[in-house]
């Protein structure tokens, strides 16, 4: 069932998050970016649609500005995430031009999922986007948002981004190597759970609680994205992003994190 519901998949979601694009000191982990570029690019010569949920806006502002701390006030972030978005798409630009590819930014807040038009016009303008070839990057419009206009998070958002793009498959790259049925930080017998055919209380039970310094999201935020994305029935996976080559082994259908899908779908 893992190779049929990776292999087959033509239009993916990548996310990827804070901890996986930075330092512990908030820096972007350049090799890591260089070489997630490369693998995308690469997946895009071999015909996939890619679509892309970046984090590191925040961090790349408060680096471009000189912070010397994580931004702790909404007003901060704010304003470290209107610096940083812009610093983050030359880098993403500059790097996936190397490789012949078109990037092109969507912001979004969560007023564009919950209205029918604007909703409507998102989904056009992805599906044009990707017909054109481009991959687009797409992150929360953290400079304008507020608590009744965010997602709570990348993990969320990237869910609805593969709900609007009617993707075949969502993978959640973080900082963990898939679903445990401990916390395997604190829990050295905690076990990876391979494949989830669904997410009910007692799986929620199982997860850890939030998640790195640097990130907003925790397993709990992933699960519920699963679920989002169970609406449309596309799967999601969730990997450890250390290394994207691991991309790589999901499109070739090769077990590796945990898969989270509906058997019966």
């Amino acid at each position: 069932m893992l190779i049929h519901q990776t292999n087959n998949a033509n239009r993916i979601v990548v996310k990827v998050g804070s901890s996986t694009l930075t330092y512990g000191t908030g820096l972007i982990h350049l090799r890591r970016f260089e070489r997630l570029v490369k693998v995308l690019s690469d997946l895009r010569n071999a015909g996939k649609e890619i679509v892309l949920v970046s984090s590191g806006a925040v961090s790349a502002g408060a680096a471009v500005l000189g912070l010397g701390h994580h931004p702790e006030t909404t007003e901060e972030k704010q304003a470290t995430a209107a610096v940083g978005q812009s610093e983050l798409m030359r880098m993403y630009s500059e790097e996936f031009s190397k490789f012949g590819h078109t990037v092109a930014q969507i912001l979004l807040t969560k007023d564009v999922i919950d209205t029918p038009v604007r909703r409507a016009n998102a989904e056009s303008t992805f599906k044009t986007l990707l017909s054109m070839h481009c991959i687009p990057i797409v992150n929360e419009n953290d400079s304008v948002s507020f608590e009744e206009l965010n997602f709570g998070g990348n993990d969320t958002l990237s869910a609805y981004v593969a709900l609007i793009c009617s993707a075949d498959l969502l993978i959640n790259m973080s900082d963990i190597d898939g679903f445990y049925d401990a916390d395997p930080r604190s829990n050295p017998r905690a076990k990876r759970i391979p494949e989830l055919d669904r997410v009910d209380e007692s799986v929620y039970a199982m997860a850890g609680g939030a998640g790195t310094r640097r990130g907003t999201g925790g397993m709990i935020a992933k699960l519920k994205a699963a679920q989002i994305a169970e609406q449309a029935h596309i799967p999601m996976m969730i990997v450890n992003g250390v290394d994207p080559d691991i991309l790589y082994d999901i499109v070739e259908g090769k077990p590796c994190g945990t898969i989270i899908y509906n058997r019966e779908a």
